[in-house]
């Protein structure tokens, strides 16, 4: 009797959306390379995305900021806005850019450079698309180090209610994911294993009611549980 064959692994569907067409072609090129992804969609502009993602599954949006019609943060905050929506990250030319972090805010997974190279490229799309971690929390983190004048300050005690629900191994948790610290990190910093922080992880962005670990990040900073500098509050 000869055994079930294995069911094929689905690509990452991915859509590019950029104003740009030589960089669209890049980035298509190299993804175009992976066996576990493939590119099913091109856009223009935010607009186009939106009216495209009405027609099209998409896993994971490359999205960038500064297009025509529609910019970037405004679509990922609609796109974002549906129903079971793809995961958004943002395209950005300057590291610590103001659009990266608005990006953030309107709900994007993550952010990176247009000129990362194309290891960390494939590496940030997998990692989203799993949803097991957001593309480079630290870097996340200097990013609200540098807007944080934008956030409230100065409150020792959240406002957000939902925050009461955490336990204290949660709120433990929450705080070293803010600071933008790894699963691993946190397990060596609380003595526990990476499974259990994972856990405690899921538990956090089910009771906040979040869909990943930037959210955690924007959260914290702006209920004062961490400061900038990435101290806690």
């Amino acid at each position: 009797m000869l055994p079930p064959e294995a069911s094929p692994v689905r690509c990452v569907r991915v859509m590019l959306v950029d104003d740009q067409a030589l960089l669209r072609t890049g980035f298509r090129m190299v993804l175009a390379a992976q066996p576990d992804m493939e590119v099913v969609a091109e856009a223009g502009d935010g607009a186009e995305a939106i009216e495209i993602l009405r027609s099209t599954a998409v896993d994971v949006v490359l999205m960038d900021v500064r297009m025509p019609r529609l910019d970037g943060v405004e679509a990922t905050r609609r796109i974002c806005a549906q129903q079971d929506p793809p995961k958004v990250l943002i395209l950005t030319t300057f590291d610590l850019d103001e659009y990266a972090f608005s990006g953030l805010k309107a709900g994007a997974s993550g952010f990176m450079l247009k000129d990362v190279p194309p290891a960390e490229l494939l590496a940030a799309i997998r990692s989203v698309h799993s949803g097991d971690a957001v593309v480079a929390p630290s870097t996340t983190r200097r990013l609200l180090d540098r807007f944080s004048p934008m956030l409230p300050s100065g409150e020792k005690e959240p406002k957000n209610k939902h925050i009461g629900k955490l336990t204290e191994r949660e709120r433990e948790v929450m705080l070293l994911v803010a600071q933008g610290l790894s699963n691993g990190e946190i397990a060596a910093r609380l003595v526990l294993s990476e499974a259990t922080v994972k856990t405690h992880v899921g538990r956090i962005l089910t009771k906040l009611n979040l869909r990943d670990r930037v959210q955690v990040v924007v959260l914290a900073y702006e209920t004062g549980l961490v400061r900038a500098g990435g101290g806690a509050g």
